[in-house]
Formats: structure tokens, C-alpha cells, sequence
């Protein structure tokens, strides 16, 4: 299996959310899919270095249509504005809809909610920023942040984590914990619509300890999930900074 399939990114419209490698998993898609664009719901940092072109335009569809398809190269970025020296801001949700129904995009790739470069989160009241028509969600959380304290400094919103997972502020983070935010409505799962195909995504599986790790965190998640809405049938574990990203399908 690749690692396409093994994410069922081939849908017309994906987004990530989560922690530890939201924008590293977007490129690399890109970069395996036909005439894929790149974009976002909310803040993302500039990355015209990642994809073949970034253009930057209030109205994409307008943008478009008016190109000469001869002019447009893919992986194409398409972003509202660039806010700052290090990052664009995102187009609003309906926009992106929009968008993944526009003849002549086969894929759009959105970067749905932010975790400040952290190694797992829990969405706020306002995340994640889902498009409708949205077919299928990648969640992703490191396996590194297993071992490590549950705070600002591995977390984003570490009070939100520890609600959801039921550890307190500062212990170590268990395999378990990543299991439960991968899982729960209040976690990667937060209003992903119920038709859209639901991934959790473990990644920085770089090594056999990691793998270890990260097989006991795909175990916890499918035993949830079976327990409580079924919604996982598969958790995809990945090493997005090898040359062969894909490390593992469970089950």
C-alpha cells in the first residue's frame, strides 16, 4: 500500500489537523498527486519552497479562470494574503469549497487548524476550520510526545489536552493519551462530518523504538474507536522526513 491509499488522500478535498507534521504530510501529498492545490483555512507559514507555484489572490476562482492552463504548475499554493514576513493567512472555509469544486483541480489540500509547531493538541472552540464538503481528515500527533511532560512546551493548550485525556498538567504523556486525543469528539475527531473518511496520522516514526511506541498508540486508538463511534478503521504511522514516508497500516 501507498502511502496515498494508505491515507485515502486521493479524495477531491483533504484537510490536516492536529500536531507534528500537519505541513510536512500536505507537501508531501502534493507532490504525489495530479494537479493537487495547496492552501489553508487558517494561518500557515510560507511555503513557496514546497510546491511549484504560490499565488496569492482574494478570488482563486477568478485567478483561475482567467489563467492559461499552460501557465498554471503543479503543486499549485493558493492563499488570500501574506501577512507577515513568515506566514499567509487562509481563505475562509465556503472559499475552499468553492475551490474543490473548480474544473481543472483534481485535489485540494488544506491546512485546517495551527498547533505552533507543538507535538499534540487539542482544538479550541473556534478549530477546526473544516470546509463542508470536506471528504476526508487526517489527524495527525507525534509519537514523540510520548515521555514527555504535558506542557506549553510539547502542547498546545495543554488544559484542553489534559481534559481529554484525564492527565494532569505536567505528567508524562502515555501512549494512551495520544490514543484518546486521536479519538475523541473533542480531539482530531471535532466536527469531522459523518460522511468524511477519518484518518489518525502518527508521525516522527523514524526508528524501531518509535515504531514500537506508535503500534501501541494504533492499538489504543482502534480499541476506542470499536469501543465508542467506530469511526477508525485504520491508523497510518509515518517517518515524513524519509525518503519512503510510510512506516506502517494498522490493523
Amino acid at each position: 500500500m501507498d502511502l496515498i491509499r494508505a491515507l485515502e488522500a486521493d479524495a477531491g478535498l483533504t484537510c490536516v489537523v492536529g500536531a507534528g507534521g500537519k505541513k510536512s504530510t500536505l507537501y508531501e501529498l502534493a507532490g504525489r498527486l495530479e494537479r493537487a492545490v495547496v492552501t489553508a483555512t487558517v494561518r500557515i507559514p510560507i511555503f513557496d519552497r514546497e510546491v511549484a507555484d504560490v499565488r496569492v489572490t482574494t478570488d482563486p476562482l477568478a485567478a483561475l479562470e482567467s489563467a492559461d492552463d499552460t501557465d498554471l504548475e503543479w503543486p499549485l499554493g493558493l492563499v488570500p494574503e501574506q501577512e507577515r514576513d513568515d506566514r499567509y493567512r487562509g481563505y475562509d472555509p465556503k472559499t475552499v469549497d468553492q475551490l474543490a469544486a473548480a474544473a481543472g483541480i483534481d485535489h485540494v489540500l488544506v491546512k485546517a487548524d495551527g498547533a505552533r509547531t507543538r507535538l499534540l493538541k487539542a482544538p479550541n472552540e473556534r478549530e477546526p476550520q473544516l470546509p463542508e464538503t470536506v471528504e476526508t481528515v487526517l489527524a495527525i500527533a507525534s509519537v514523540d510526545a510520548v515521555g514527555r511532560p504535558l506542557d506549553e512546551h510539547v502542547v498546545h493548550r495543554p488544559k484542553r489536552v489534559a481534559d481529554v485525556t484525564g492527565r494532569a498538567v505536567g505528567e508524562p504523556i502515555e501512549p494512551a493519551d495520544v490514543a484518546a486525543i486521536l479519538t475523541s469528539p473533542a480531539g482530531g475527531l471535532k466536527s469531522v462530518p459523518e460522511g468524511a473518511t477519518y484518518v489518525p496520522l502518527v508521525n516522527m516514526v523514524d526508528d524501531d523504538d518509535d515504531r514500537a511506541t506508535a503500534r501501541e498508540i494504533a492499538t489504543h486508538v482502534l480499541e476506542y474507536s470499536a469501543a465508542t463511534h467506530g469511526r477508525v478503521s485504520r491508523v497510518v504511522l509515518t517517518s515524513m522526513v524519509a525518503d519512503e514516508p510510510l512506516v506502517d497500516v494498522l490493523p
